[in-house]
Formats: structure tokens, sequence, C-alpha cells
């Protein structure tokens, strides 16, 4: 096999060339249309990836109450980790390969769920949403910048409900922050630190090739043995050809910039998700890598710092930065009474009475005011506190907000059933997933770099440019980037 190559060689240079085709629009063809679900019925659900995340989304959505389980689809079918819904469901039908599960029961289900690695969610929902069928993925929504416009747009032409699985953004930190942007709480905010400073599955490596024996070149071109029930095809998708490795499947594929979207990815949907779309954030207008550590040109860091810079969107919402810290002993600058202050949900301040002193933090943000005034907030539902200093008092007390909301779960049955908009839809979850793209770009290249809002291109930056719309998509996957 030939040796990956580094994304700042000549082959990158036929990223950009894929961009207009990619982007062309097209209708495409012998589209079977659901039938609207009834208000008296379940929701026929098929389900994309069935261990792991994939299995607790299943059983999320089954716990609703409204959907019938009909379709089970996974790369790994019969594997360890798809053992417990297999034996919870061993009459339902089950595939390796989505595109025959769709081709043999696309009439028969409504909806899917896609509890499947970074760089599949675009192939598989983009057939869904052609094939008029809800949607619920796990984040981010996509692997590039382009793949995510492509869905918002397919979201729009198509009119099905589509939600990303950043829970939160169904709970008590959704609606909290909704209220306190409403009662002017949130005016003014000029900077976010968002924080995810604990260990992650590539940390193992240290930056370094999994096999210190091998070099880079000779690791890709040793081919594991691959498991007997393994459709490596269908797992690799559009992504290029790799030989099959153990490091790249159960969950490891986070670690690759080929597959994964690393800690942002992962982690940045359920810390960001808020601020960005109640403080009407859009995209940046440049992204500054302030810190890396541990680089290479296949594995995400083992540390970086990142800030992202938003313009003013009127009087009240000045530039505002976003300061993005992840890797193990990166942490931001804490405030005066970060440590007399408890996030809500449960989590407890770090231990230690300094900044110094603090070695780990659960991952969550620090929003600051321009009059100094800051909030302390966790992850996913937690809601935020007032941080106690000198600055507190200039906040009397936060607004109630609607709480006994329905679950991320619940909320995307609402939106198959026609019954509400889907919080996290494309539109929204979408936006969001592009900013954390540009964010594993600036990883991937080491670089910052200033990004054209209008355009949404990175001028000054060919390789990072072309990295926005990725590799050409191997043979037979190219119908997927139509419209």
């Amino acid at each position: 096999m030939k040796k990956p190559e580094s994304v700042t060689s000549a082959s990158r240079r036929n990223f950009i060339k894929s961009a207009t085709v990619l982007s062309a629009v097209s209708v495409f063809p012998n589209i079977i249309k659901a039938a609207p679900v009834k208000a008296n019925e379940r929701i026929n659900l098929a389900c994309c990836g069935i261990g792991c995340q994939g299995a607790n989304v299943i059983n999320s959505l089954m716990k609703t109450g409204m959907f019938n389980l009909v379709a089970l689809c996974d790369t790994q079918m019969g594997a360890k980790h798809t053992q417990s819904i297999l034996k919870k469901y061993p009459d339902v039908p089950r595939f390796k390969d989505f595109r025959q599960m769709f081709d043999r029961m696309e009439h028969q289900f409504d909806a899917i769920s896609a509890g499947i690695p970074d760089h599949t969610h675009f192939p598989v929902c983009m057939r869904a949403i052609r094939s008029g069928k809800g949607v619920y993925v796990e984040k981010p929504l996509a692997h590039t910048l382009q793949e995510c416009n492509l869905l918002i747009q397919a979201e729009k032409k198509y009119k099905v409900a589509c939600q990303m699985g950043n829970q939160g953004h169904s709970g008590d930190n959704y609606y909290q922050f909704r209220a306190m942007v409403q009662a002017g709480i949130m005016d003014n905010v000029v900077k976010m630190d968002a924080h995810m400073t604990k260990g992650r599955r590539w940390h193992k490596w240290n930056g370094d090739v999994p096999d210190r024996k091998m070099s880079w070149e000779q690791w890709f071109d040793k081919a594991d043995k691959m498991p007997a029930e393994m459709d490596w095809n269908t797992w690799l998708g559009q992504a290029p050809y790799h030989k099959f490795k153990t490091d790249f499947i159960n969950g490891d594929w986070r670690c690759w910039y080929e597959f994964g979207n690393g800690a942002l990815g992962d982690w940045g949907a359920h810390i960001i998700d808020s601020v960005h779309e109640f403080l009407e954030l859009g995209m940046p207008e440049a992204v500054e890598l302030k810190m890396i550590k541990g680089h290479n040109n296949y594995v995400f860091p083992m540390s970086s710092t990142l800030n992202f810079r938003f313009p003013s969107r009127g009087p009240k919402r000045p530039a505002l930065d976003i300061v993005w810290s992840e890797g193990v002993g990166n942490l931001p600058d804490l405030p005066d009474g970060f440590h007399r202050t408890k996030a809500d949900g449960g989590d407890a301040p770090p231990s230690g009475g300094s900044g110094s002193e603090v070695k780990s933090m659960n991952p969550g943000k620090i929003i600051y005011r321009a009059d100094g005034v800051s909030f302390k907030g966790s992850s996913h539902h937690s809601t935020l506190s007032v941080i106690k200093n000198d600055k507190a008092g200039a906040v009397s007390a936060l607004p109630e907000y609607e709480r006994k909301t329905p679950d991320h779960f619940m909320d995307f049955a609402l939106g198959v059933k026609g019954e509400k908009k889907c919080n996290s839809r494309f539109e929204v979850a979408g936006e969001l997933s592009k900013v954390l793209c540009l964010g594993c770009i600036a990883q991937r290249l080491q670089s910052s770099f200033k990004f054209d809002r209008a355009t949404e291109t990175i001028p000054d930056n060919k390789i990072a440019n072309q990295l926005l719309v990725g590799p050409p998509p191997r043979k037979g996957w190219e119908e997927y980037y139509n419209i």
C-alpha cells in the first residue's frame, strides 16, 4: 500500500478540484417519501451502529416509548460490543451495509439513528434525508465543513426532522441559557473559556506511532488481522482506502484526522452549543493556534489551545473569543472566586486552593461579560452559576426557565411527528459543527488562519482551504454529495 501522505503533500492539491463537483445540487431520483406518522402511531426506527454509543442511543430512543425498532445495521454485526442490542432484539432484521438496509427496507421505516464513526455520518444521513426519513445522528454532524453545509441544505430541501446528538441541547443548560439571553444577562459577553482537560484515547500513544518499533510508513503498510464479522469497505465509506488496523475501530477512529474530529468534535458540541446558538455567533473570522504539543500528521495532538475570534453582532453583542483548551493539565486561567462557586449538575469544584494547584477539571466553560461578571458551567445538561467574587453583585438573580421539558430523544420523536422543530436540528447543529471543523484544521496544520465568513473560505492558506472540502470520495460514494 502506498504510504499515507502528509497533509502538506502534493496530493492535497486535488482536494480543491473536488469542491465544485461536490457542491453541485441535483435531485436524487427514485425517492421513496415516507407517509406522515400519525399522532397515535409509533415511529418505525432503523438503527445504524448498534454497539457502544450507538447502543446507548438505541436504548434512549426506545425508552421514550415512541419507536418500534424494525432494522439493525452495523459493519461489525455480531462483534462483542453489538451483543447487548442483538440479544435484546433477536428478531429484528440485521444488515452490515446501510445501503442494503435502505434498498430492502426503505419503505418500512420512518427514521434512523446513526451512532457511527464521524467520517461516515455524512453518507448515512444524506441517504436518509433524501429518502424522507427523520435522522438522529451523533455529534459532530459531519467530518468536514462542506459535508455539514450539504446536510444543512438537504434538511432544508426535504423538510425532514433532524437532530444531532448533543443531548444537553434539550436539557436545563439549553433552557436556562436561552432565558438568560432573553433577560439581558448575557449581553456584552466578550469571552468564553471552554475546556476538556481529561485524557483521550490517543494519549496512550504520546504523539508517536502506536508500535514504536516501526516508522509511520511501516505501521500503515502492515495490515492487522481483520475480524471475521467486519465489513471493511462499508466501514471506510467515502474515505480514502486504508489497510485494516485494529487501532482504527471500536472508538479509536476518533483519534485519527482521516476518520474523527478529536476532542473538539466529541466535547465541543456539548460545551459550546448554547453560547453559539443563542449569542448568534455564526462562523469565526479567525482561528488562532495559541499552543500545541505532541503533534504529528496522523493523530490529534496531545494538547492544544485554540482561540476562535467572532466579530461583533450588534450593540449588545460585541466581538467574542472562545478559547478552547484540551489536553491533560492544559487548564485555562481561573477567575477569582472560581473555587468558591459550585457548578450545577453535581460537579464539585476542582481540588486545590489556587489555579496553580489544580491538576484536573471536569469538562466545562467559564463565560465572561465585559463588566467582569463571570459564570461557571460544566457540560451537557448542567446549568450556569455566577462566580462568587466582587463582580457577582451585578447579577441579582438568574431567571426562571422551562423545566421538565422533553429530553433530547423525545424532542427528536416529537420532531418526527411534526409537533415541533428539533432543538439541535441541522441548521443549528451544522453551524456549530462547522466551527469545530475549523479547529480540527488548525490542529492538523499547526496553523492559525483567517476565515472569510462571506465565502466560507480560508483565502491565505491553500492547504487549510482544501481541508474544508476534504479528499474526493472513493469510487462509488460520489452520489451522496448530490442533494
